[in-house]
């Protein structure tokens, strides 16, 4: 039957009520989600985790932030019972709970994931009209992307690359510590490949990116960390021009975004020496709707999809692969840009992430 012919019921009372208090806990967590970003970027989790008990006027005084600001961001956190308070004596206290989730120093951190929320949000005008008039939002029109996504990366990515990641790779570890030639590709402010050099001295880092705000952070920060053996370039991954000059190429969330990802993964495949080892890591989710129902985070997939990932890559009249362009189809362009001994891993805390393994055929 086709879809003008079917019957829709008429949702019932309970339904629409249903939808409606959905909606304002939306808006609700909506709030959250920004005072969440804010309160990170604050330094107040931080400040709250180490003084229990305090006074508002006693925890602006200590993250050296207005009081009335303060004041009120509390009452957001209260009401979203992030934030316990004692009427009586007028004290805050971070729920335990929460303490061990949003501030910065926190081990498993997830407050600063939502930065994205404001960071998005500062295109949707420009977003309205390439919804209306096609193309792209440049990738310069999002204001602090790299500064976030770094941020991001050290908690997904740094924190776990050489005693979780690495292993993913049989033998790396050992090459890495004889020393070989490492590529990462759309390597952003340069903390992993940072961390990287560091941990083998032995081995040569080079990390190639389009932004050359980026490739300036990445300079500054392995200058600050004193490493010799790295470099950074600003240089296009779809014309890379490097030719089995690699033993590891890495590529940390990137090729979906690329305007040819064919041909970025080609140019990848090409930089290899043969035999060599492609390690990338990619959204975890398939490329078919309909087997990505019940991803837990599948909302927001879509979202920072709409919102950046697929129209970046339109805005340079590329391919628009999106941020879930899927298992399946990035197994199937790895095989066409000729990687062999495709593997898919995934690690036990990371529900967002794929990493792929793969060699230079």
């Amino acid at each position: 039957m086709c879809n003008a012919c079917k019957t829709i019921p008429s949702p019932t009372d309970d339904r629409v009520n249903e939808v409606a208090m959905r909606l304002l806990t939306t808006i609700n967590e909506a709030g959250l989600a920004l005072m969440i970003s804010l309160g990170h970027r604050a330094g107040l989790f931080d400040a709250l985790a180490a003084s229990p008990d305090v006074r508002s006027d006693q925890l602006a005084k200590s993250a050296g932030l207005n009081e009335r600001y303060v004041r009120e961001w509390l009452g957001a956190m209260v009401t979203a019972d992030v934030v316990l308070y004692d009427p009586q004596e007028q004290t805050y206290t971070l729920d335990p709970a929460y303490a061990l989730v949003l501030p910065k120093g926190a081990e498993a951190n997830m407050s600063a994931m939502f930065q994205f929320v404001p960071v998005l949000a500062g295109v949707e005008s420009e977003l309205v009209n390439v919804f209306e008039h096609g193309g792209g939002v440049p990738y310069e029109s999002f204001e602090r992307f790299h500064e976030v996504m770094a941020e991001e990366s050290d908690n997904t990515v740094v924190s776990c690359l050489t005693d979780q990641i690495l292993p993913l790779v049989p033998g790396l570890t050992e090459k890495l510590t004889a020393g070989i030639d490492v590529l990462d590709a759309g390597c952003g402010s340069g903390h992993a490949l940072c961390t990287l050099a560091r941990a083998f001295p032995n081995s040569r880092f080079t990390g190639f990116d389009l932004c050359q705000e980026a490739v300036d952070a990445a300079i500054t920060h392995a200058t600050a960390k004193g490493l010799t053996n790295i470099r950074f370039e600003s240089r296009d991954l779809s014309a890379m021009g490097a030719d089995a000059q690699f033993d590891l190429v890495t590529a940390f969330d990137i090729v979906h975004d690329q305007c040819d990802p064919a041909g970025v993964l080609t140019n990848i495949r090409n930089a290899l020496r043969p035999g060599a080892t492609f390690l990338m890591q990619d959204i975890r989710a398939s490329s078919k709707l309909e087997n990505n129902l019940d991803h837990p985070i599948g909302p927001f997939l879509y979202t920072i999809s709409t919102m950046h990932c697929l129209t970046v890559s339109l805005a340079q009249g590329g391919a628009g692969l999106g941020t879930v362009w899927g298992e399946e189809l990035a197994v199937e362009m790895l095989s066409d840009a000729g990687f062999a001994n495709i593997s898919v891993n995934q690690l036990p805390h990371d529900i967002m992430n794929n990493w792929y393994v793969s060699t230079r055929a």
